[in-house]
């Protein structure tokens, strides 16, 4: 996706902007706010990343335009800064968080309490609070909202934060800060998460002043899920949010050179400049990411004006249907052969919200060799910085597909174009090259396992994984239907992110089917939040593929290592006949049905019962270690290289 790792390097704010800086780098835009160029009275130490803008495709107003019409406190009542943070996040609409309390934010707690608006959904540790909000982000679009102590609470974000900013997710991370007397003393549960946390946020604040929290949450709502989103942090010390403070919700953001930034409108002529590419072309090919998820209904509209085939990334799985005859599903190390064959082949790459990341393109001098390309990104950064595109928009690419599509409809046979041969050369490769696994005697093939669970669910079902095989057969052969669908960790492959992200889209979408695909190795990592689940009685499934093994590291040593075991082997060695640990009894722990399924004709009843129950279930899947993610092309390599036969059963 665009959602990348895109330059992280960090500049300082100012602490005092000063008061010479011109309004006139934001004359251009109509903004939902007043714009003030008069100097900040209030001290405020901030970190931003150079260059802010996002592959997603959504430019967000802050909800503050909104009227608020509710308050506890009357408008000249003085109040805690912990009181002013919570109605600011009030005003912002925010409905649920994810906080885990301590020493630091024992005020912030204590006033979300006097809240009735926002829910608190208690992880049992802070990074699966700052994996659940992302999981209610990705799953809704809503900027998902975490909140933790200082310290150690802190620091235990700092996964989260990485894994946001990696796949453009908003997020608003809040923590706990010792008083501003003890900072750099080195005081109990003091780190400077300010500075831990600079090149893996879009921006953060240290705030200094009680009178600044109404602003920097607009602020930090605003730049969370504006341009390219990403994750904001806000460290409020313990004194602040204990002072005493009459807010003044009118003060106006302050980021003009941030707003100078951000992409303006695509340029008609550029557009038709792509059509005229796509006239002259004979075989193209739709390469679309994460930065496409919120145009997902222009991209179908575009597709069907045109007939040009659709190859996505991890991350932009969902924004055109899998099952779409069009559709040519996964490109990449682990994407379909035929995606990848279109890629080789083609003389046309429509590059749209998508980064060039190393999963996809392999040896870069190699990949879409013999194509133009055009590259349409909402982050400057992106544009040319692995791939050199012939055209380039930096924009919104919900906007620049709607002029596209406008000029298409109004150009009649102008922009007419036919690319039956290409599609049909295609669909060859899909008959010769299709996803497939083996079967070997009752063993259950995990494949199997997500092909069952997409047809009982009808693909409905929102999909959360951990990182490793499962996670690549759960993009392989499970067929999304729209956007926010998929939640995975693309960017940071972030082991453990599966269980809590569906708690985090269970809470965002109560009345779907929510479903974590998990592994042994993922699932352990934050076994704890099973507790969360219960408490809160969120109707998550889990499907575990346990294979009693680091299965993707498993993989790379049958293939690379002669199969040379290097501690990936997470049973009990003593008693490898036994499964180890016995997962059914962590949930027994926490009071949530669960089951064991060993032979392969046992697994569609076995799904079928975990569907079936309400409320959360855990359904421990047993498969073989030996299985392997195919196709698969080496790490670095090109199309040529892709391996599609084989497993862990024979030597290389």
């Amino acid at each position: 996706m665009a959602a990348a790792a895109a330059a992280t390097s960090t500049s300082t704010t100012p602490i005092r902007k000063p008061s010479s800086i011109s309004p006139l780098p934001i004359s251009k835009f109509t903004l939902p706010f007043a714009f003030n160029p008069k100097k900040p009275r209030s001290l405020h130490i901030s970190n931003s990343r150079s260059k802010p803008a996002s592959a997603s495709s959504t430019t967000a107003s802050p909800a503050t335009t909104e009227k608020f019409s509710f308050s506890r406190f009357s408008p000249d009542q003085p109040r805690k800064g912990a009181d002013i943070l919570v109605e600011a996040l009030e005003r912002e609409g925010v409905k649920d968080v994810f906080a885990y309390p301590g020493g630091a934010s024992m005020e912030i707690h204590q006033a979300l309490t006097r809240s009735d608006r926002i829910r608190n959904v208690l992880p049992r540790h802070e990074q699966g609070g700052v994996f659940a909000a992302e999981g209610y982000a990705r799953s809704s679009g809503l900027p998902g909202v975490c909140i933790a102590t200082s310290g150690p609470g802190a620091t235990n974000l700092v996964s989260g934060l990485a894994d946001a900013l990696l796949d453009s997710v908003p997020l608003v991370a809040i923590t706990g800060q010792v008083p501003r007397r003890m900072i750099g003393t080195d005081a109990f549960q003091e780190t400077p998460i300010v500075e831990v946390t600079r090149s893996i946020t879009k921006h953060n604040y240290l705030v200094l002043d009680v009178d600044d929290i109404p602003r920097i949450v607009r602020e930090a709502f605003f730049l969370a899920t504006s341009g390219r989103p990403g994750p904001v942090l806000i460290d409020i010390p313990k004194d602040i949010q204990q002072q005493l403070a009459v807010p003044n919700w009118d003060v106006p953001m302050k980021l003009p050179g941030y707003l100078s930034r951000l992409p303006k409108n695509p340029n008609e002529l550029h557009l038709e400049q792509i059509l005229r590419l796509i006239s002259e072309s004979k075989k193209p090919v739709l390469y679309v990411g994460g930065g496409c998820l919120n145009s997902s209904e222009e991209l179908r509209r575009f597709v069907e004006l045109t007939g040009i085939p659709v190859a996505s990334t991890l991350m932009g799985l969902g924004a055109f249907p899998v099952g779409d005859e069009l559709s040519l599903q996964m490109l990449g190390m682990h994407g379909t052969v035929y995606a990848n064959y279109a890629v080789d082949k083609s003389d046309l790459l429509l590059a749209f919200g998508v980064r060039f990341d190393d999963r996809v393109t392999g040896k870069l001098e190699s990949f879409a060799s013999r194509a133009k390309i055009v590259h349409i990104d909402i982050d400057s950064a992106e544009i040319g910085k692995n791939k050199q595109p012939h055209v380039s928009v930096c924009g919104d690419v919900k906007v620049a597909l709607q002029g596209i599509n406008k000029i298409l409809e109004s150009g009649g046979a102008k922009w007419k174009v036919d690319f039956r041969a290409w599609r049909e050369e295609l669909n060859e490769q899909k008959v010769n090259n299709p996803l497939s696994f083996k079967t070997f005697g009752e063993a259950i093939p995990p494949q199997y396992a997500i092909q069952v669970l997409e047809e009982l669910t009808d693909g409905n079902a929102i999909v959360s994984t951990g990182v490793g095989q499962h996670q690549m057969w759960a993009a392989q052969f499970y067929k999304y239907k729209r956007p926010r669908q998929w939640l995975t960790s693309g960017g940071l492959g972030a082991m453990g992110f599966g269980l809590p992200a569906a708690i985090g889209a269970a809470v965002a979408n109560p009345d779907a089917i929510v479903v974590d695909i998990d592994g042994d190795g993922s699932f352990i990592m934050n076994v704890q939040e099973l507790a969360t689940i219960r408490v809160e009685n969120l109707p998550v499934k889990i499907m575990l593929l346990n294979n009693q093994h680091l299965g993707m590291v498993v993989q790379w040593e049958d293939r690379f290592y002669k199969a040379n075991r290097a501690h990936t082997y997470l049973g009990d060695p003593s008693n490898e006949s036994e499964i180890f640990p016995n997962m059914l009894k962590f949930a027994d722990a926490c009071g949530i049905p669960a089951a064991r399924v060993t032979r392969k004709d046992d697994l569609r009843a076995a799904i079928k019962k975990m569907l079936d129950t309400p409320g959360p279930y855990l359904l421990d899947v047993i498969v073989p270690h030996q299985e392997h993610v195919l196709p698969m092309i080496p790490s670095g390599g090109a199309f040529k290289d892709v391996i599609t036969e084989g497993d862990g059963r024979r030597k290389y």
